[in-house]
């Protein structure tokens, strides 16, 4: 078995039981299916929008119900011949109304649980200080210990996993650890990075979880899990310049940080946005540290677990390194982000559709197009004017949106759900088309599409046609369209050229064509270069 951070060791359960997970496009719950099925086990996931889930490896292997946890119909639905149940969803960073949403789910998905005759609960919830009155706590943290208490109060054995910052690949904790480490040589920091915390590694957070599925029908309790250090913040960004390679930064704490300031600090330097990072940052103002360690009486701890601090962060480094992140912070779709469908009639109702079409012809093969195409963002860029990006990312960082930060999850494949820069992955025909749709700041609606189409100007032609889809809000929406019309032939107009030339650049030419003799002219200004993993990059 590999030794990376996202697969659970150890003792496998048995029995084979059916497990409902919820939440299973996010961070924790697409990493905890394919766990249970090697386990043994039988998974069904709840899902809002099951096309989501449709591109994971194991999405085969699954049965998928839509629905959502805060809808007792579809839930009651998704709990029928359930055996354990997997509550892994909240609504961190949706704004005012969060904890009554919360609230709400849990409520249904214990109700539901119960009249299914569920065997058993579990819930990953967060860590929470035990000298702290509930009223004190930050609001993410208060409305996760509520949700645990509504579950453990519905009347089906439950488990609630309690956890502080979990170190993995892709997590918004270690992303916003990774960065603000990286990226300031000096840093002046909040006072929250002296409190002590007692992080967990993802690996042995999923160790548990499946554990679970395993424990006594009397067991019905609340677990602290952590790793086996006690840290500081401060430390924790010490130990992960260490561990990799980093010059030692100088860190100055500064009292005058609230949480609100020091989340759009966050939000600047990491990639994580604002409204994401003050859950986090909140939760950091008390002391997180297991007062017990009694889950261990119950699951089994395999010879080497659970993961120190350093180990974690390796692992982590590993599989960011080598481009193997399996879920991010950001698979799970932003809250409030829009879901409306794309428009296909072409005499559609629902008022102005604006659009961008650039169609470019080019001689290369389509798989060598596809690969540019599937390559596009993160690292990558767009093809096209990269300062009027950068502008446009920081603008959208600057009213809370998550700008061009969030990159991409792979660097070579894209599956429906991938957040992507500040779009995400709304459909995916390998090969052939691949949809994008807007999540910045915007007063209306907006979609990327790129078409990679055979049928070309001659023999084995290919044809890449990208359309830009607008569908304005009011007044201000038709504003915004008409005051950036103007730049679409530079940006999307260059787009589409510096696409195709990529993909030409990147077809090693005919031996004796003229592109091998030395004086072959250079290629314009301005392409981008095909990206570094590209299966169609020249040899060297």
């Amino acid at each position: 078995m590999s030794d990376d951070d996202t697969t659970a060791t150890g003792p496998r359960a048995g029995g084979g039981r059916t497990c409902l997970v919820t939440g299973a496009s996010g961070y924790i719950g697409g990493r905890l299916v394919p766990e249970l099925l090697d386990a043994g086990h039988r998974v069904r996931c709840l899902a809002r929008t099951p096309q989501k889930l449709r591109d994971h490896p194991w999405a085969d292997r699954v049965e998928v119900v839509r629905g959502d946890v805060t809808d007792p119909a579809s839930v009651a639905k998704a709990m029928s011949g359930v055996d354990v149940a997997y509550y892994l969803v909240h609504s961190l960073g949706t704004g005012r109304g969060f904890e009554e949403t919360d609230r709400r789910g849990a409520r249904v998905f214990g109700e539901q649980a119960r009249r299914a005759g569920v065997g058993r609960i579990v819930y990953l919830g967060g860590l929470t200080p035990a000298a702290v009155p509930e009223r004190e706590l930050s609001p993410h943290l208060r409305s996760r210990a509520e949700v645990g208490r509504v579950l453990l109060d519905s009347g089906v054995p439950t488990a609630v996993l309690r956890a502080a910052v979990i170190i993995g690949s892709g997590s918004a904790s270690f992303e916003m650890l990774r960065y603000l480490s990286e990226r300031l040589p000096v840093m002046v920091t909040p006072r929250w990075v002296r409190t002590r915390i007692q992080p967990i590694a993802v690996r042995d957070v999923l160790r548990l979880l499946v554990g679970c599925a395993d424990l006594p029908a009397d067991v019905s309790r609340a677990f602290d899990i952590g790793g086996p250090e006690v840290l500081t913040y401060l430390d924790m960004m010490r130990r992960y310049t260490a561990v990799a390679g980093l010059p030692r930064r100088l860190i100055l704490p500064v009292p005058l940080l609230t949480p609100g300031l020091s989340s759009h600090w966050v939000g600047l330097v990491t990639p994580v946005p604002a409204r994401i990072a003050r859950p986090l940052t909140e939760s950091l103002r008390h002391e997180v540290v297991c007062a017990e360690n009694d889950i261990a009486r119950y699951v089994p701890t395999p010879d080497g677990h659970p993961f120190g601090f350093d180990r974690a962060v390796a692992l982590a480094l590993q599989r960011v390194r080598e481009a193997e992140v399996t879920t991010r912070w950001s698979s799970a779709a932003l809250p409030g982000a829009p879901s409306d469908p794309l428009p296909t009639d072409p005499d559609w109702a629902g008022g102005s559709l604006y659009t961008d079409v650039r169609e470019r012809e080019t001689e290369v093969a389509p798989e060598a197009l596809w690969d540019v195409v599937e390559g596009i963002g993160g690292e990558n860029g767009w093809y096209s004017f990269p300062l009027a990006w950068a502008v446009r990312g920081w603008l959208d960082r600057l009213v809370g949106g998550v700008g061009l930060r969030r990159g991409r999850r792979d660097a070579r494949r894209l599956r429906v759900g991938d957040s992507l820069d500040f779009w995400r992955v709304e459909e995916i025909e390998r090969g052939r088309l691949l949809r994008l749709r807007a999540e910045m700041r915007l007063p209306g609606l907006a979609w990327l599409e790129m078409r990679v189409d055979s049928g070309g100007a001659g023999a084995g032609g290919v044809r890449y046609r990208q359309r830009a889809l607008f569908h304005p809000h009011g007044l201000l929406g038709q504003l915004y369209w008409w005051s950036v019309s103007p730049f679409h032939a530079v940006v999307f107009g260059g787009m589409a050229r510096n696409i195709v030339r990529a993909a030409e650049r990147a077809t090693p030419p005919p031996i004796g064509s003229d592109a091998h003799r030395p004086d072959a002219a250079p290629p314009e200004p301005g392409a981008t270069a095909p990206h570094p993993r590209s299966r169609f990059r020249p040899k060297p």
